[in-house]
């Protein structure tokens, strides 16, 4: 059965969309931008900022699952603007542990809000 995964935590949703779905054990999570979840804004302080809180953003998700980053095995990293992405690495690095999961990293036109990265993830609940 599938089951919708929601926290205040992390921003809610602008669209018809969950920030997260569990479904067999899989947890899918919703693109996470930098977003301060109290506010509704977007952080200050650029790339590197907007980073910390979108996988602030996309932790709180998978917390809310039961799950950590160690449990995730997928994301897709979405960028503004592909020179970012020294920047978004070295944040991104400090949140994952070893052996970090797949990735795909794309430069798009733009993101919702203004955004500079986009984050999101797949992972397996630790109980399957």
């Amino acid at each position: 059965m599938k089951r919708r995964i929601e926290t205040d935590l992390a921003p809610h949703p602008v669209g018809p969309y969950s920030q997260g779905i569990e479904w067999d054990g899989w947890i899918w999570c919703a693109g996470m931008v930098g977003l301060d979840p109290q506010t509704g804004q977007l952080v200050e302080g650029g790339v590197t900022a907007e980073t910390e809180r979108a996988l602030r953003n996309l932790e709180a998700v998978l917390d809310a699952a039961g799950a950590t980053f160690a449990d995730v095995v997928k994301t897709t990293v979405f960028l503004a603007d592909i020179a970012d992405f020294g920047a978004v690495n070295e944040v991104y690095a400090s949140f994952f542990p070893d052996p970090p999961p797949a990735r795909s990293t794309f430069a798009v036109a733009a993101l919702p809000r203004g955004a500079r990265v986009e984050i999101e993830a797949v992972a397996r609940a630790p109980s399957s």
